[in-house]
């Protein structure tokens, strides 16, 4: 590793050559009525001609932003009558895609230059005139090495594994410049192994110095990732995708594979974010390896099991050869490179909401749980009207960039054009369903007005009842088929409720298991709810089960958590387990937790992913945060430096230790 360049990334030093541009673009754009498209191509421009070359000491891999800075190119009036006629998806801009860098690094920008627009044209220009002033600086430097390298690339293709790796940085970079955040690695090991395949037989690298030049290339990602925050700090999109099959039935893991494993565990930095495809064939010492990343406490890899979602994918209409070829989103939502312009996070559904309406208008008047259970579902499909009804008229802002790098006009939709619908809070509306199935209908011993008037009390006046639903009611999570079949019902009825809903784009809507930010959000919409939850409580982050629950050890949550139908509920979101530090102490603790994620794939889960967490360092590092810059979490479905979060999401990831192993 080059030590002097990660401590040098780490402690931020690099941030001394940024600076911040106060360019009043959208008045200047405004009142000289330029088209959006023109706007785009115009800001790029600028921010390329302001952008400085820098090359820091030792580092094979190049490109730092300079500007801290992305100058508005629309007027808050402009924004606001664009909302009127729009719907308008986070920031406007097109995201969460899988752009195709394979065939560019392939060509060259030159030759993708001849197919482009004329906006696309004059992007590639500013980008090969950008990267020439990092040339000019390399000379200046007496960098022969990096002169050999940018003298190939952007302009012409690849020919080695570092020039791959170059190239993809510079456009990668250009993505972020033009303001296209989230646009996903995509299938790293893939598209880029070739290179390194060539350059190892002809001696150019070994394992370890390929380690080496990797270890550099993923330190690049962490050199800008604070510049777009997201919601939280590290919510910036870089997902990597390792393994899983090829349109041949072919695994695709690698020797790129096993060292984009070891690279992340020696950075231990929070970028690239680690997704591995997995199988029922998959072996054993590959979750092994994967899992001594698990302990390196970085909270990936994630995993998706190609039994699962292909199938699911091709069900939906995906056409083999793409659904084969499926990536993931910032987060975990499925999508498909170069053609795919799906929009897999636009809205959630709260099941708890839909569960406390029909709680409080249907149960007095239902006579059995069958009934009361018709009214739930009910209140799902009014949400998911709801969510569908409002999304008219979806607009983006222009990206002439990212059209240059998809096999599609993604401004006007690409091949597929699907909506995700995250499904949050399953958890709690299952064991709340546990509760009123139970104890209201069968058992009859809560009363429907009791169990309504402590809920609405917040359980003040009931301490007797609140342990009971919250301590000693049946909990998703404990294998146990009573309440896993109401998780089924669930997943199942939002499903069905999407089901045939055509959106604006020609697409249909996913639902899906995760819960993004909405797993705090959709709680402080209702109050306390039957399962023993009180207000303000948040809810389980993506397919989890409830923060509070009593369940027996990881081998029972995911036995309850796999007997779901996922095939109509594929839009992704992951089972989250929390595991000590200390589950991971010797190299048996290590094979465990790698065998209990075969169990997880061969039983037919669909998505997974791990926390390695230490209680007293989180609360520890809440009261001294500059001693624990580098203490990484797990947030929904992606990392952070949990020092970083807002304290809502602190105490969240504290919080889930609840079920930690």
């Amino acid at each position: 590793m080059n030590n002097l360049l990660y401590n040098l990334i780490v402690n931020k030093e690099h941030h001394k050559y940024r600076h911040s541009v106060d360019w009043q673009l959208s008045d200047d754009y405004s009142e000289k009525g330029l088209s959006p498209i023109e706007r785009m191509a115009d800001r790029f421009e600028k921010m390329c001609n302001e952008e400085k070359a820098v090359i820091l000491e030792g580092e094979q891999i190049v490109f730092l932003r300079t500007v801290s800075n992305l100058p508005d190119i629309f007027t808050q009036s402009e924004w606001e009558e664009i909302k009127q006629n729009h719907y308008i998806h986070e920031l406007g801009y097109l995201s969460n895609l899988s752009p195709n860098y394979y065939d560019t690094i392939a060509q060259g920008l030159l030759e993708k230059r001849k197919s482009a627009d004329e906006y696309g044209k004059r992007a590639i220009d500013n980008i090969i005139a950008l990267s020439d002033k990092y040339l000019e600086e390399a000379k200046k430097q007496g960098r022969d090495d990096l002169v050999k390298v940018l003298t190939q690339v952007p302009r012409y293709k690849a020919r080695n594994f570092r020039e791959a790796l170059q190239f993809f940085r510079i456009l990668h970079y250009s993505l972020w410049l033009e303001g296209n955040y989230h646009n996903t690695i995509g299938r790293f090991d893939k598209y880029m192994y070739p290179y390194l395949k060539a350059d190892m037989e002809k001696g150019i690298y070994t394992e370890e110095t390929a380690l080496e030049l990797l270890e550099d290339f993923f330190l690049s990602f962490n050199k800008d990732s604070d510049i777009y925050i997201g919601v939280q700090q590290g919510d910036n999109g870089q997902s990597m995708m390792l393994g899983g099959i090829d349109e041949s039935g072919n695994d695709v893991y690698n020797l790129l594979s096993e060292l984009c494993l070891k690279a992340s565990c020696n950075n231990k930095l929070i970028d690239p974010k680690i997704n591995l495809r997995v199988n029922k064939i998959t072996p054993a010492e590959r979750y092994t390896e994967a899992t001594k990343l698990t302990k390196a406490g970085l909270g990936f890899p994630q995993y998706s099991n190609d039994d699962v979602v292909i199938p699911a994918l091709e069900s939906l209409g995906y056409e083999h050869n793409d659904a084969v070829n499926y990536t993931v989103a910032a987060c975990w939502e499925f999508i498909i490179p170069n053609v795919g312009a799906d929009v897999a996070n636009i809205s959630a559904m709260s099941y708890p909401k839909a569960v406390d309406i029909a709680l409080h208008n249907n149960l007095e008047k239902s006579d059995s749980y069958d009934e009361f259970f018709m009214c739930v579902k009910a209140e799902i499909k009014k949400e998911c009207d709801k969510i569908a009804d409002g999304i008219k008229d979806l607009w983006f802002v222009p990206s002439p960039f990212m059209n240059v790098l998809m096999d599609c006009d993604i401004y006007n939709g690409g091949k597929y054009n699907n909506f995700g619908i995250h499904g949050t809070g399953i958890a709690t509306a299952t064991d709340s369903l546990a509760v009123i199935k139970k104890y209201v209908f069968e058992e009859k011993t809560i009363g429907k007005s009791e169990l309504i008037k402590a809920v609405d009390e917040n359980f003040e006046n009931t301490p007797e009842l609140l342990h009971k639903l919250r301590y000693e009611a049946p909990k998703l999570g404990n294998n146990d088929d009573f309440a896993d079949g109401i998780a089924t019902e669930l997943l199942d009825s939002f499903a069905e409720a999407l089901e045939g809903k055509s959106n604006c784009r020609g697409g249909i809507y996913r639902a899906g298991t995760g819960s993004a930010m909405y797993y705090l959000w959709h709680a402080d919409e209702i109050g306390a709810s039957p399962d023993g939850r009180r207000a303000k409580e948040p809810f389980g982050t993506n397919y989890s089960v409830s923060l509070f629950a009593n369940v027996k050890g990881p081998v029972s949550v995911i036995a309850s958590m796999t007997k779901q139908h996922f095939v109509n509920a594929i839009n992704g979101g992951p089972l989250t387990l929390e595991f000590h530090q200390s589950v991971f102490a010797d190299d048996d603790g290590i094979e465990k937790v790698g065998l209990l994620v075969k169990n997880f794939i061969d039983r037919g889960g669909h998505q997974l992913q791990l926390n390695t967490v230490n209680l007293e360092k989180m609360l520890d590092a809440q009261k001294h945060p500059e001693n624990y810059k580098q203490l990484v979490v797990r947030i929904w479905g992606w990392s952070a430096y949990f020092v970083e979060l807002d304290k809502e999401y602190q105490d969240h990831v504290i919080a889930r230790q609840a079920y930690t192993v």
